[in-house]
């Protein structure tokens, strides 16, 4: 992944993986995205926004969403329109959740995935979920608004074990 960045104002997270193989459940990853109140950054997500969820502004739409990882490109890709988000939110966590309706199924299972922050022709990070193969969700970006009202972008993958509501509940924990 790469160093943190300031002055983010329109990004896009991109998730790709193959489809399972012939006679197997489908590989089915969703990017989650939790908004955080300035006045509770740590505490509750204030909303998600998720294949089911949109953000109640419009400012957080998942574009493209993939039970399958059929098709060529990137399966899924929400866009996150920071610089129109109210200045009521300060922090903004994307995780990478697969479903477990089959079993568990964990990253190191399921062939090609990769996700990918970008800010317009720019890659802000890349990463293949190999640091976290074990896991069965990750956080893949994380966005703060610092005191001038400048969004500031953090890269890292950090792996969870669980299913996706309880991923979502707890996406936002700081674990360091």
């Amino acid at each position: 992944m790469s160093t943190p960045k300031k002055d983010i104002e329109k990004v896009e997270v991109r998730v790709k993986w193959d489809p399972s193989a012939v006679g197997e459940p489908a590989n089915d990853l969703d990017i989650i995205a939790a908004t955080y109140e300035a006045d509770a950054p740590q505490g509750s997500p204030a909303y998600l926004v998720h294949f089911d969820s949109r953000s109640p502004d419009g400012t957080i739409t998942l574009n493209r969403d993939s039970r399958t990882g059929q098709g060529f490109g990137f399966d899924e890709v929400m866009t996150l329109e920071l610089d129109r988000l109210s200045d009521a939110y300060a922090r903004v966590v994307v995780g990478v959740a697969i479903q477990q309706r089959d079993g568990r199924k964990t990253f190191g299972q399921i062939e090609s995935t990769a996700v990918q922050v970008r800010e317009g022709y720019t890659n802000l990070a890349e990463d293949d979920f190999s640091s976290v193969a074990g896991a069965t969700a990750a956080v893949v970006a994380e966005f703060v608004r610092d005191g001038s009202g400048s969004w500031g972008f953090h890269a890292g993958v950090r792996g969870f074990d669980g299913d996706p509501d309880s991923f979502a509940a707890e996406m936002g924990s700081r674990s360091d």
